[in-house]
């Protein structure tokens, strides 16, 4: 027994404290079960009040204006003045193709309007449009008709023959001939050096050269291709001195400046209280500091995949029920003071609870 009293001292002593422990108190646990559900509900109603009078998407991209820049004229490149990523104005030459042969097609026309003017100084002194020809001719008739007469009498008086006298007879008709064909050349030399209602006042040939030779120096400043607006160079892989231009096929692309907005792709539910003019707020992906402020420019007149290249066929099949997304172009207030480059995903924020549609 007196070794067993030691073995039951620690029992003891952990008995001590037990009793002397306090009372738990029911209350804090009802409490917490209490508070955290009153906590997330008003989270979640906090929340809810946050969603409202406006609608978000992140399915919202970087729109830029461009521009498929080419050659209105055929050649190869002789010189190259842009690359990738410059930054161009309205007018600036942006590469050159080899003016030489548009030249000698210059030189070629000058050689023919030359040719036109001589012909016209030609025909103006020609005998034809003079009216030489047509005095001889009437000379001759004159002199004709009065053989006739002469042979005539010496006939009627029996002193000439028949033959005679229808030879002579025959010499007038020849000359009065004369003088018609020699009065359809004067018509027709006239006609030729006659202006028509298209250009009046110039002949036809020297206008025909004129209009190949401006043809031809328009041709020629063709060669040098300028930007058609202030922008930024891209895809100019194929700018190579040496690269054989063909007309009217891009050879580079210009991305316009001050021509970027967001277009936003909202759910068709979401378009219910969204008008054109309401408050947008736009953030970048790209730019997790940045943020924008736009207006709502347009909102699409169909959905995307009505404007898609094989757009859906619902009528045939099981069906189902899809929300569609309808792009809403937004605008962009203020200069951005970072660039904005076309495709960078965004997401917009629409304030519906301004000018509501009614």
């Amino acid at each position: 027994m007196a070794e067993a009293d030691p073995a039951r001292a620690p029992d003891a002593a952990s008995a001590t404290p037990l009793a002397d422990a306090k009372p738990r108190r029911p209350w804090l646990r009802w409490g917490l079960m209490l508070i955290v559900p009153l906590a997330l509900a008003l989270g979640a109603l906090l929340y809810w009040q946050s969603l409202q009078g406006k609608v978000s998407t992140d399915n919202a991209y970087i729109k830029q204006d461009m521009v498929s820049v080419s050659a209105e004229v055929g050649g190869p490149i002789a010189e190259v003045l842009v690359k990738d990523g410059d930054d161009v104005q309205a007018g600036q030459l942006l590469f050159r193709i080899d003016p030489e042969p548009f030249r000698l097609q210059i030189a070629e026309a000058n050689a023919a309007i030359a040719g036109a003017q001589a012909n016209v100084i030609a025909l103006s002194n020609s005998p034809d449009l003079t009216g030489t020809d047509i005095a001889a001719a009437r000379s001759d008739v004159g002199f004709a008709e009065a053989r006739f007469e002469r042979v005539k009498a010496l006939r009627d008086r029996g002193f000439s023959t028949k033959a005679d006298f229808e030879a002579a007879e025959q010499a007038v008709i020849q000359a009065k001939e004369r003088v018609r064909q020699a009065e359809d050349r004067q018509r027709e030399a006239r006609a030729r050096l006659a202006s028509g209602a298209a250009v009046p006042g110039k002949n036809p040939q020297v206008a025909a050269a004129e209009a190949s030779r401006a043809t031809a120096q328009l041709s020629l400043r063709r060669t040098e291709v300028r930007s058609p607006a202030a922008g930024r160079i891209a895809q100019a892989d194929r700018l190579q001195v040496g690269q054989q231009v063909v007309p009217n096929l891009p050879v580079l692309t210009l991305v316009r400046s001050n021509s970027t907005y967001i277009e936003a792709n909202f759910k068709e539910t979401d378009l219910a209280d969204m008008a054109v003019g309401q408050r947008a707020e736009i953030r970048f992906d790209a730019y997790p500091d940045l943020v924008l402020k736009g207006r709502v420019a347009s909102i699409g007149a169909g959905t995307g995949a009505e404007f898609s290249v094989l757009p859906a066929q619902n009528a045939t099949g099981n069906w189902v029920k899809v929300t569609q997304r309808v792009p809403v172009r937004i605008a962009i207030e203020g200069q951005s003071p970072r660039r904005l480059i076309a495709g960078l995903s965004t997401e917009v924020t629409v304030f519906t609870d301004e000018g509501k549609q009614r």
